[in-house]
């Protein structure tokens, strides 16, 4: 006799379950202030602020940390980066495009000093980064960078311009 597996029925009542059971923030918990997006919005609209850098204030919800105004540029935000803890950001970067077009375009950040780090602070932000970027609607630039190196002038204007 073949050993049968579970009835549809338990197979319904368990993804409903599990459906129900689900929450909308992040599998890691964390959610994302209100404040983030109307900071999202106002870099992204008004333009008057170079960059923004967000935190996982104890284990439970991205907010702000710190802003740039917009007379700072790439050198400024790089300096405010912790050596030792992850950060998201959004920074406003303007370059010039090969043709020789100005362009200027927001680039969502994901700072992960992995050397530096702890596996358990890696892991967090690591999980909860489509939360945040969910919220930012319209990112047209994501980078990732684990060591100084990766946001280096030229390396950041390069993959500005792909």
């Amino acid at each position: 006799q073949a050993a049968s597996g579970p009835s549809v029925q338990e197979v319904c009542s368990l993804s409903l379950e599990l459906a129900s059971s689900h929450t909308p923030a992040t599998m890691s918990g964390v959610t994302v202030a209100d404040e983030c997006v109307e900071k999202y919005n106002q870099i992204k609209m008004k333009k008057d602020l170079r960059f923004v850098t967000f935190k996982i204030q104890d284990k439970k919800q991205i907010v702000i940390d710190i802003e740039g105004a917009k007379d700072q540029g790439l050198t400024d935000f790089v300096s405010i980066l912790p050596e030792d803890q992850p950060r998201y950001a959004l920074i406003d970067l303007d370059y010039q495009t090969d043709d020789g077009r100005e362009q200027s375009k927001l680039c969502f950040v994901f700072w992960s000093p992995d050397d530096k780090t702890s596996v358990k602070d890696r892991m967090l932000y690591a999980s909860s980064k489509d939360a945040i970027k969910k919220k930012l609607v319209g990112i047209m630039k994501e980078l990732q960078a684990n060591d100084l190196g990766d946001l280096d002038t030229d390396t950041v204007m390069e993959y500005m311009k792909k």
